[in-house]
């Protein structure tokens, strides 16, 4: 009786949070807001919004073709990852599988991308920890190593620049990140399903083995265990095709659909559920920016919490 009581006042709480102050859809902003403005309006309140015209002056929108791309970084060689369907980091059937990481050049890649190379598998340049920074430098130039509004509005510089570029079949599964994240489109579109942290009582999670992916030399992948590593905590729920007989508790669930087309910046706050599509090609950089542990962490880590208790053990489909 003592969880599914929780369980109702964990209901109320989340759409208690959708009536009194989260957006029906993702507000749009028609230029870069100013830092005080930036954070009462949206940072604050953990709400995100597309801004336009934020990065217009990079040289990066006019100049990141495969041409000029080839001609500045091609030799460089870069850490992609390679999966058999396009799911990188993701629950595939009782494991989470990783991608391979492979080193390849980046003409190598844009081969790929362009159809002038067939290769088994689905190919991503994902690797955060600031691969934009770390492993490609030579394109700082071509926009803004920070975000100056967002970087006065927190007090800081980010953490991480990152750099995207895949295939239309690579997908981000559901997760969330500890980062107040500014996501720039710079060609392509991106497709995001976004759940606020109120929403964690129905996001079913579970423990998994961890594993990699690996090719072989028949071209089939094999998922090879990490076994000296713990079960990760991941979210076996695919918003796409959620399987509400599985997880009934995601009905009650109020994601937020968006496209983020080139020019555009998605904010995307701290602690906000996240899948991600991309059209073919998409390139983009994102500026992650440590959040704040607070009371806003302190308030979702006790809810993160509740929602365990009230959801009984964790999917233990890895066991």
């Amino acid at each position: 009786m003592e969880s599914v009581q929780v369980q109702k006042r964990l209901a109320d709480f989340s759409l208690e949070a959708h009536d009194l102050y989260l957006n029906k859809s993702v507000p749009h902003l028609d230029g870069p807001p100013k830092p005080l403005q930036f954070y009462r309006d949206w940072i604050a309140p953990n709400k995100p919004c597309i801004i336009h015209n934020a990065y217009s002056h990079w040289p990066a929108l006019s100049r990141w073709t495969p041409k000029y791309l080839r001609e500045k970084i091609g030799s460089k060689v870069i850490s992609v990852a390679v999966t058999p369907n396009g799911y990188a980091d993701a629950v595939v059937g009782d494991r989470f599988v990783m991608p391979e990481e492979r080193q390849m050049s980046f003409s190598a890649v844009l081969d790929i991308i362009e159809g002038m190379v067939q290769k088994n598998g689905v190919f991503y340049v994902q690797k955060q920890c600031s691969n934009l920074l770390q492993e490609l430098p030579e394109l700082v130039d071509d926009l803004e190593p920070h975000v100056p509004w967002m970087s006065t509005a927190l007090g800081k510089s980010p953490d991480a620049v990152n750099f995207w570029l895949g295939e239309a079949k690579a997908i981000t599964s559901m997760h969330k990140d500890p980062y107040e994240n500014l996501y720039c489109v710079i060609s392509g579109e991106k497709h995001f399903i976004l759940l606020p942290p109120t929403d964690r009582p129905f996001i079913p999670y579970g423990l998994y083995q961890s594993a990699v992916y690996q090719e072989q030399d028949s071209g089939e992948f094999n998922v090879i265990d990490n076994t000296d590593s713990q079960k990760v905590p991941w979210i076996p729920l695919d918003p796409l095709n959620p399987d509400l007989e599985r997880f009934p508790q995601y009905r009650l669930a109020q994601p937020l659909c968006c496209t983020v087309k080139a020019g555009e910046m998605l904010y995307l706050p701290s602690l906000w559920f996240h899948h991600v599509q991309q059209s073919h090609g998409c390139i983009a950089v994102n500026f992650w920016y440590d959040m704040e542990y607070d009371i806003k962490y302190n308030y979702f880590q006790l809810l993160e919490a509740l929602s365990e208790v009230s959801a009984g053990p964790p999917d233990m489909a890895a066991a």
